[in-house]
């Protein structure tokens, strides 16, 4: 309507001003004219105003529907050929989402959009393809109308406080980052019936499916389809993300779940890290965090996490050189049922290997050729480093980054593993006489004495 009436007006206008400048010598043009041109400018300036209020009008009507789906009223509709509610949501039910809701509204200021329920189901054209499960829900594929693929993950309706501060984590932390190197977090979904979160589609799925699909199939198409290279880029890719975490932030950010589930790849093999859940934001001034409860995974986990020690962005650090150890061998860490006994738990055979000037084996046992030496000896100590047993002996991710690409010397790595063997000791003593808590306790100091040296000798 408003541009019509726009048109009306300079068909109006056009003519008057045509006569008038045809008939330069007629007073009365010369002063139609100057009345027309001051109209005129009214006119415009008066529609850049009636613009500018509707297009206000329109954000805060916007606003107001936000404001109303962050009060927790239901998005989800009944489909139109009348099929139940997807198996995910529960019949009245009803959650407290003040707080997440408040916390939701701060994100929103920064990049995630907010879905509703019915946004999720055309996405995913009602759910069609399944990608994959696990505790924490269900993932779906889907795709945006402009044809952006999209990997939909609908979260477990029985949202307990843990759950929801890993949903919280997940949008807090994501949701602040932007790094070719971190899986992408385009919106999510908090309502009183569904939670999802809405993430960039990658080709290639997660690194433990290139690293280890081959041991259910029997056959090695997978693991051969991927040289040394592309594996070394992974390596390369995945640190630059975690640094962007640990030191590019605004605010750092620890992942605690390092690991190749959560590392996804493009269809180019770029590596992603991904799942946010466990992740927490801190200042970079604070040394230390205070746990309640243990995170990660086991056998990738630093110690420090499920000891009552003191826990540092360097936990990352750890498991990110547990990752490089099963990049450098193809296969998991621990492997109970591997022919060569010594080569169950790999991380401390490769050691044993390298300390001897045997690094040959380990090349040999990987299937990585003569000219790849110098990376996977490169990765071999970085590693090595990286899973030290002290937080402080471990490098930063910085110099991690830049002793994977030659720009930084590497020392000769000490033993990571001593402290199991006098670990084991002490447990062996525990048990005996007099005698043998004698000799623990001289183990326990031995034990002191050997991490203080390790500390040295890293500084």
């Amino acid at each position: 309507m408003r541009y019509q009436l726009c048109l009306q007006f300079f068909k109006f206008v056009i003519p008057v001003l045509n006569f008038s400048l045809f008939n330069p010598d007629d007073a009365a043009g010369i002063i139609i004219s100057g009345i027309v041109i001051i109209l005129a400018l009214k006119f415009v300036t008066r529609w850049i105003e009636v613009t500018r209020e509707w297009q206000m009008e329109r954000a805060r009507q916007q606003a107001m529907e936000m404001q109303q789906a962050a009060a927790g009223a239901p998005i989800i509709q009944p489909a139109a050929n009348g099929s139940p509610t997807p198996p995910y949501a529960i019949a009245n039910h009803v959650v407290e989402m003040g707080a997440v809701n408040r916390f939701l509204d701060d994100i929103l200021r920064e990049k995630p959009a907010r879905f509703t329920a019915e946004n999720l189901r055309e996405f995913t054209r009602n759910y069609a393809e399944r990608l994959g499960s696990g505790g924490f829900g269900v993932v779906y594929r889907g795709a945006f109308p402009n044809d952006v693929q999209v990997a939909v993950k609908i979260l477990n309706s029985t949202l307990d406080r843990r759950a929801e501060e890993q949903f919280m984590a997940e949008v807090g932390t994501a949701g602040r980052t932007y790094h070719i190197n971190l899986v992408r977090l385009y919106g999510f979904c908090f309502d009183a019936t569904t939670k999802a979160l809405v993430y960039e589609y990658l080709e290639k799925g997660s690194l433990d499916r290139v690293l280890f699909e081959h041991e259910q199939r029997r056959d090695t198409d997978l693991g051969d389809a991927v040289g040394f290279d592309a594996l070394y880029g992974i390596v390369v890719g995945t640190a630059r993300g975690v640094r962007y975490l640990h030191e590019e932030c605004q605010h750092r950010i620890i992942h605690y779940d390092i690991k190749p589930g959560n590392v996804l790849l493009t269809a180019d093999y770029t590596p992603k890290v991904a799942d946010f859940g466990l992740a927490r934001l801190c200042n970079r001034d604070n040394t230390h965090l205070t746990m309640t409860g243990a995170r990660g995974t086991p056998g990738y986990a630093a110690p420090e996490l499920w000891l009552p020690l003191p826990v540092t962005h360097k936990c990352d650090v750890y498991s990110f050189g547990m990752l490089m150890f099963e990049i450098l061998g193809r296969r998991r860490n621990l492997e109970l049922q591997h022919p060569a006994v010594s080569q169950e738990w790999y991380p401390k055979w490769v050691w044993q290997r390298f300390d001897q000037g045997k690094f040959d084996d380990v090349m040999a046992a990987s299937g990585i050729h003569a000219e790849d030496r110098d990376k996977a000896e490169r990765m071999c100590k970085v590693a090595l480093w990286c899973v030290q047993y002290q937080p402080e002996a471990r490098p930063s991710m910085r110099s991690v980054v830049r002793m994977l690409e030659g720009e930084e010397d590497i020392a000769r790595p000490v033993n990571p593993f001593t402290y199991m063997a006098s670990l084991h000791m002490i447990s062996s003593s525990s048990s005996g006489d007099g005698d043998s808590a004698a000799a623990s306790s001289n183990s326990f100091k031995e034990f002191r004495g050997t991490r203080s040296a390790v500390n040295n000798q890293a500084r």
